[in-house]
This record gives C-alpha cells, sequence and structure tokens, in this order.
C-alpha cells in the first residue's frame, strides 16, 4: 500500500513508543529521528491551534537536513479542558491534579500532524471528544502511582488501566488518543 511512497525514506521524529507501534502496524519502513526542540507556543494561541504549531515547530527543526525523497512525520498531541492545555506532567502532583480535572468531564484530545519533504509541507489535526466517568482519589493515586503517566498529554493513556476503568465513552479516532490519528495519516500519506 501507499505505492506513492515507494521511492520515499520515512522518517518519524518522535520517540513515543505508542507512535512507532502505530505506523508500524500500517507496514510502513522507518527511520527514528528526532530534534530537540523546545515545545513552547504563543502566549493565547486557540488551543485547536497548538497542536499544529508544535507539529511544524518540530519540522522546521530539521530545516534543510531532509534530503530528495525523505518524508518527515512530526506530530505533537495535547488534552484541552476548558480551554486548560494539559500537556506532559512534570510530576506526581500535577499528575493527580490533570486527572482530577478530567474527573466526570468530557475533555478534547487534540493531534496535530506534519509531514515535511524538501519541497513540500502539509499538516492537519484531528480532534476527539473524551468523557472520564468521576474518579475516585484511590483510582487516581493507584494509576498514576503504578504506571506513572508523565510521557502522556493529560497524565493518561487510554490503552492502560485507568482507560479501562475511567473512559465510558469517545467520539472520534480511538487512535488520536493514544496519541497518533493513525487513519487520517494513512490518508494524507496517500496523497502526498
Amino acid at each position: 500500500m501507499l505505492n506513492n511512497l515507494k521511492d520515499y525514506k520515512l522518517i518519524l521524529a518522535s520517540q513515543s513508543p505508542r507512535r512507532h507501534q502505530m505506523l508500524k502496524e500500517l507496514g510502513l519502513s522507518f527511520e527514528i529521528k528526532t530534534k530537540e526542540v523546545e515545545e513552547i507556543y504563543p502566549v493565547g494561541m486557540a488551543p485547536e491551534q497548538v497542536p499544529v504549531y508544535l507539529a511544524e515547530l518540530k519540522a522546521s527543526a530539521f530545516g534543510n537536513e531532509i534530503e530528495d525523497k525523505e518524508l518527515v512525520i512530526t506530530a505533537d498531541t495535547i488534552v484541552c479542558v476548558d480551554n486548560w492545555i494539559l500537556g506532559k506532567p512534570k510530576d506526581r502532583d500535577q499528575a493527580i491534579e490533570m486527572l482530577k480535572a478530567l474527573s466526570g468531564r468530557s475533555h478534547q484530545v487534540i493531534s496535530g500532524v506534519c509531514l515535511s519533504s524538501k519541497s513540500k509541507k502539509e499538516s492537519f489535526s484531528t480532534t476527539t471528544d473524551v468523557h472520564f466517568k468521576t474518579l475516585s482519589d484511590d483510582e487516581i493515586n493507584y494509576y498514576v502511582d503504578n504506571y506513572k503517566p508523565f510521557d502522556k498529554a493529560g497524565a493518561y493513556g487510554i490503552q492502560e488501566w485507568i482507560g479501562f476503568i475511567g473512559i465510558d465513552g469517545i467520539e472520534g479516532s480511538y487512535f488520536n488518543v493514544v496519541g497518533l490519528p493513525i487513519q487520517r495519516l494513512y490518508q494524507e500519506l496517500a496523497l502526498f
């Protein structure tokens, strides 16, 4: 599949094992190469614009290093509740604070993806609405202490224990919540 990319070398610019696995499941060969980027966005930027901005920022870190027939895939995912953007928690207390903010409520998971080659750049975003049941303090503490969700936006992984017991509904792409809107990515790669 994706015969239009058969001559391309794909580069996934992400350390996320979840993104690695999803791209591998598409049957694509790719290399992992990342650049250090300070994930800062302009104050006052609308939450729905932030992930695309950050994905493009990560892509721009490659600058003129992209060779002919290379395609770099960069992505960023945020969790947003009441216009509060939840990134990755810096510690246990912040993870607990984030999960308490999500408890018993709906929130949005927004992923931005940027596809960059030497001559072309395409970006898109995908939003999924997620609803959590009301979580007890014991459930939140158990999850944070046992799963250490410090590498996950919003301090949770839908594919982990908290997702099994706490998420009672989603509207949109499940894989977007995992960290990469793989269905949309496939469509965009087919058109690239």
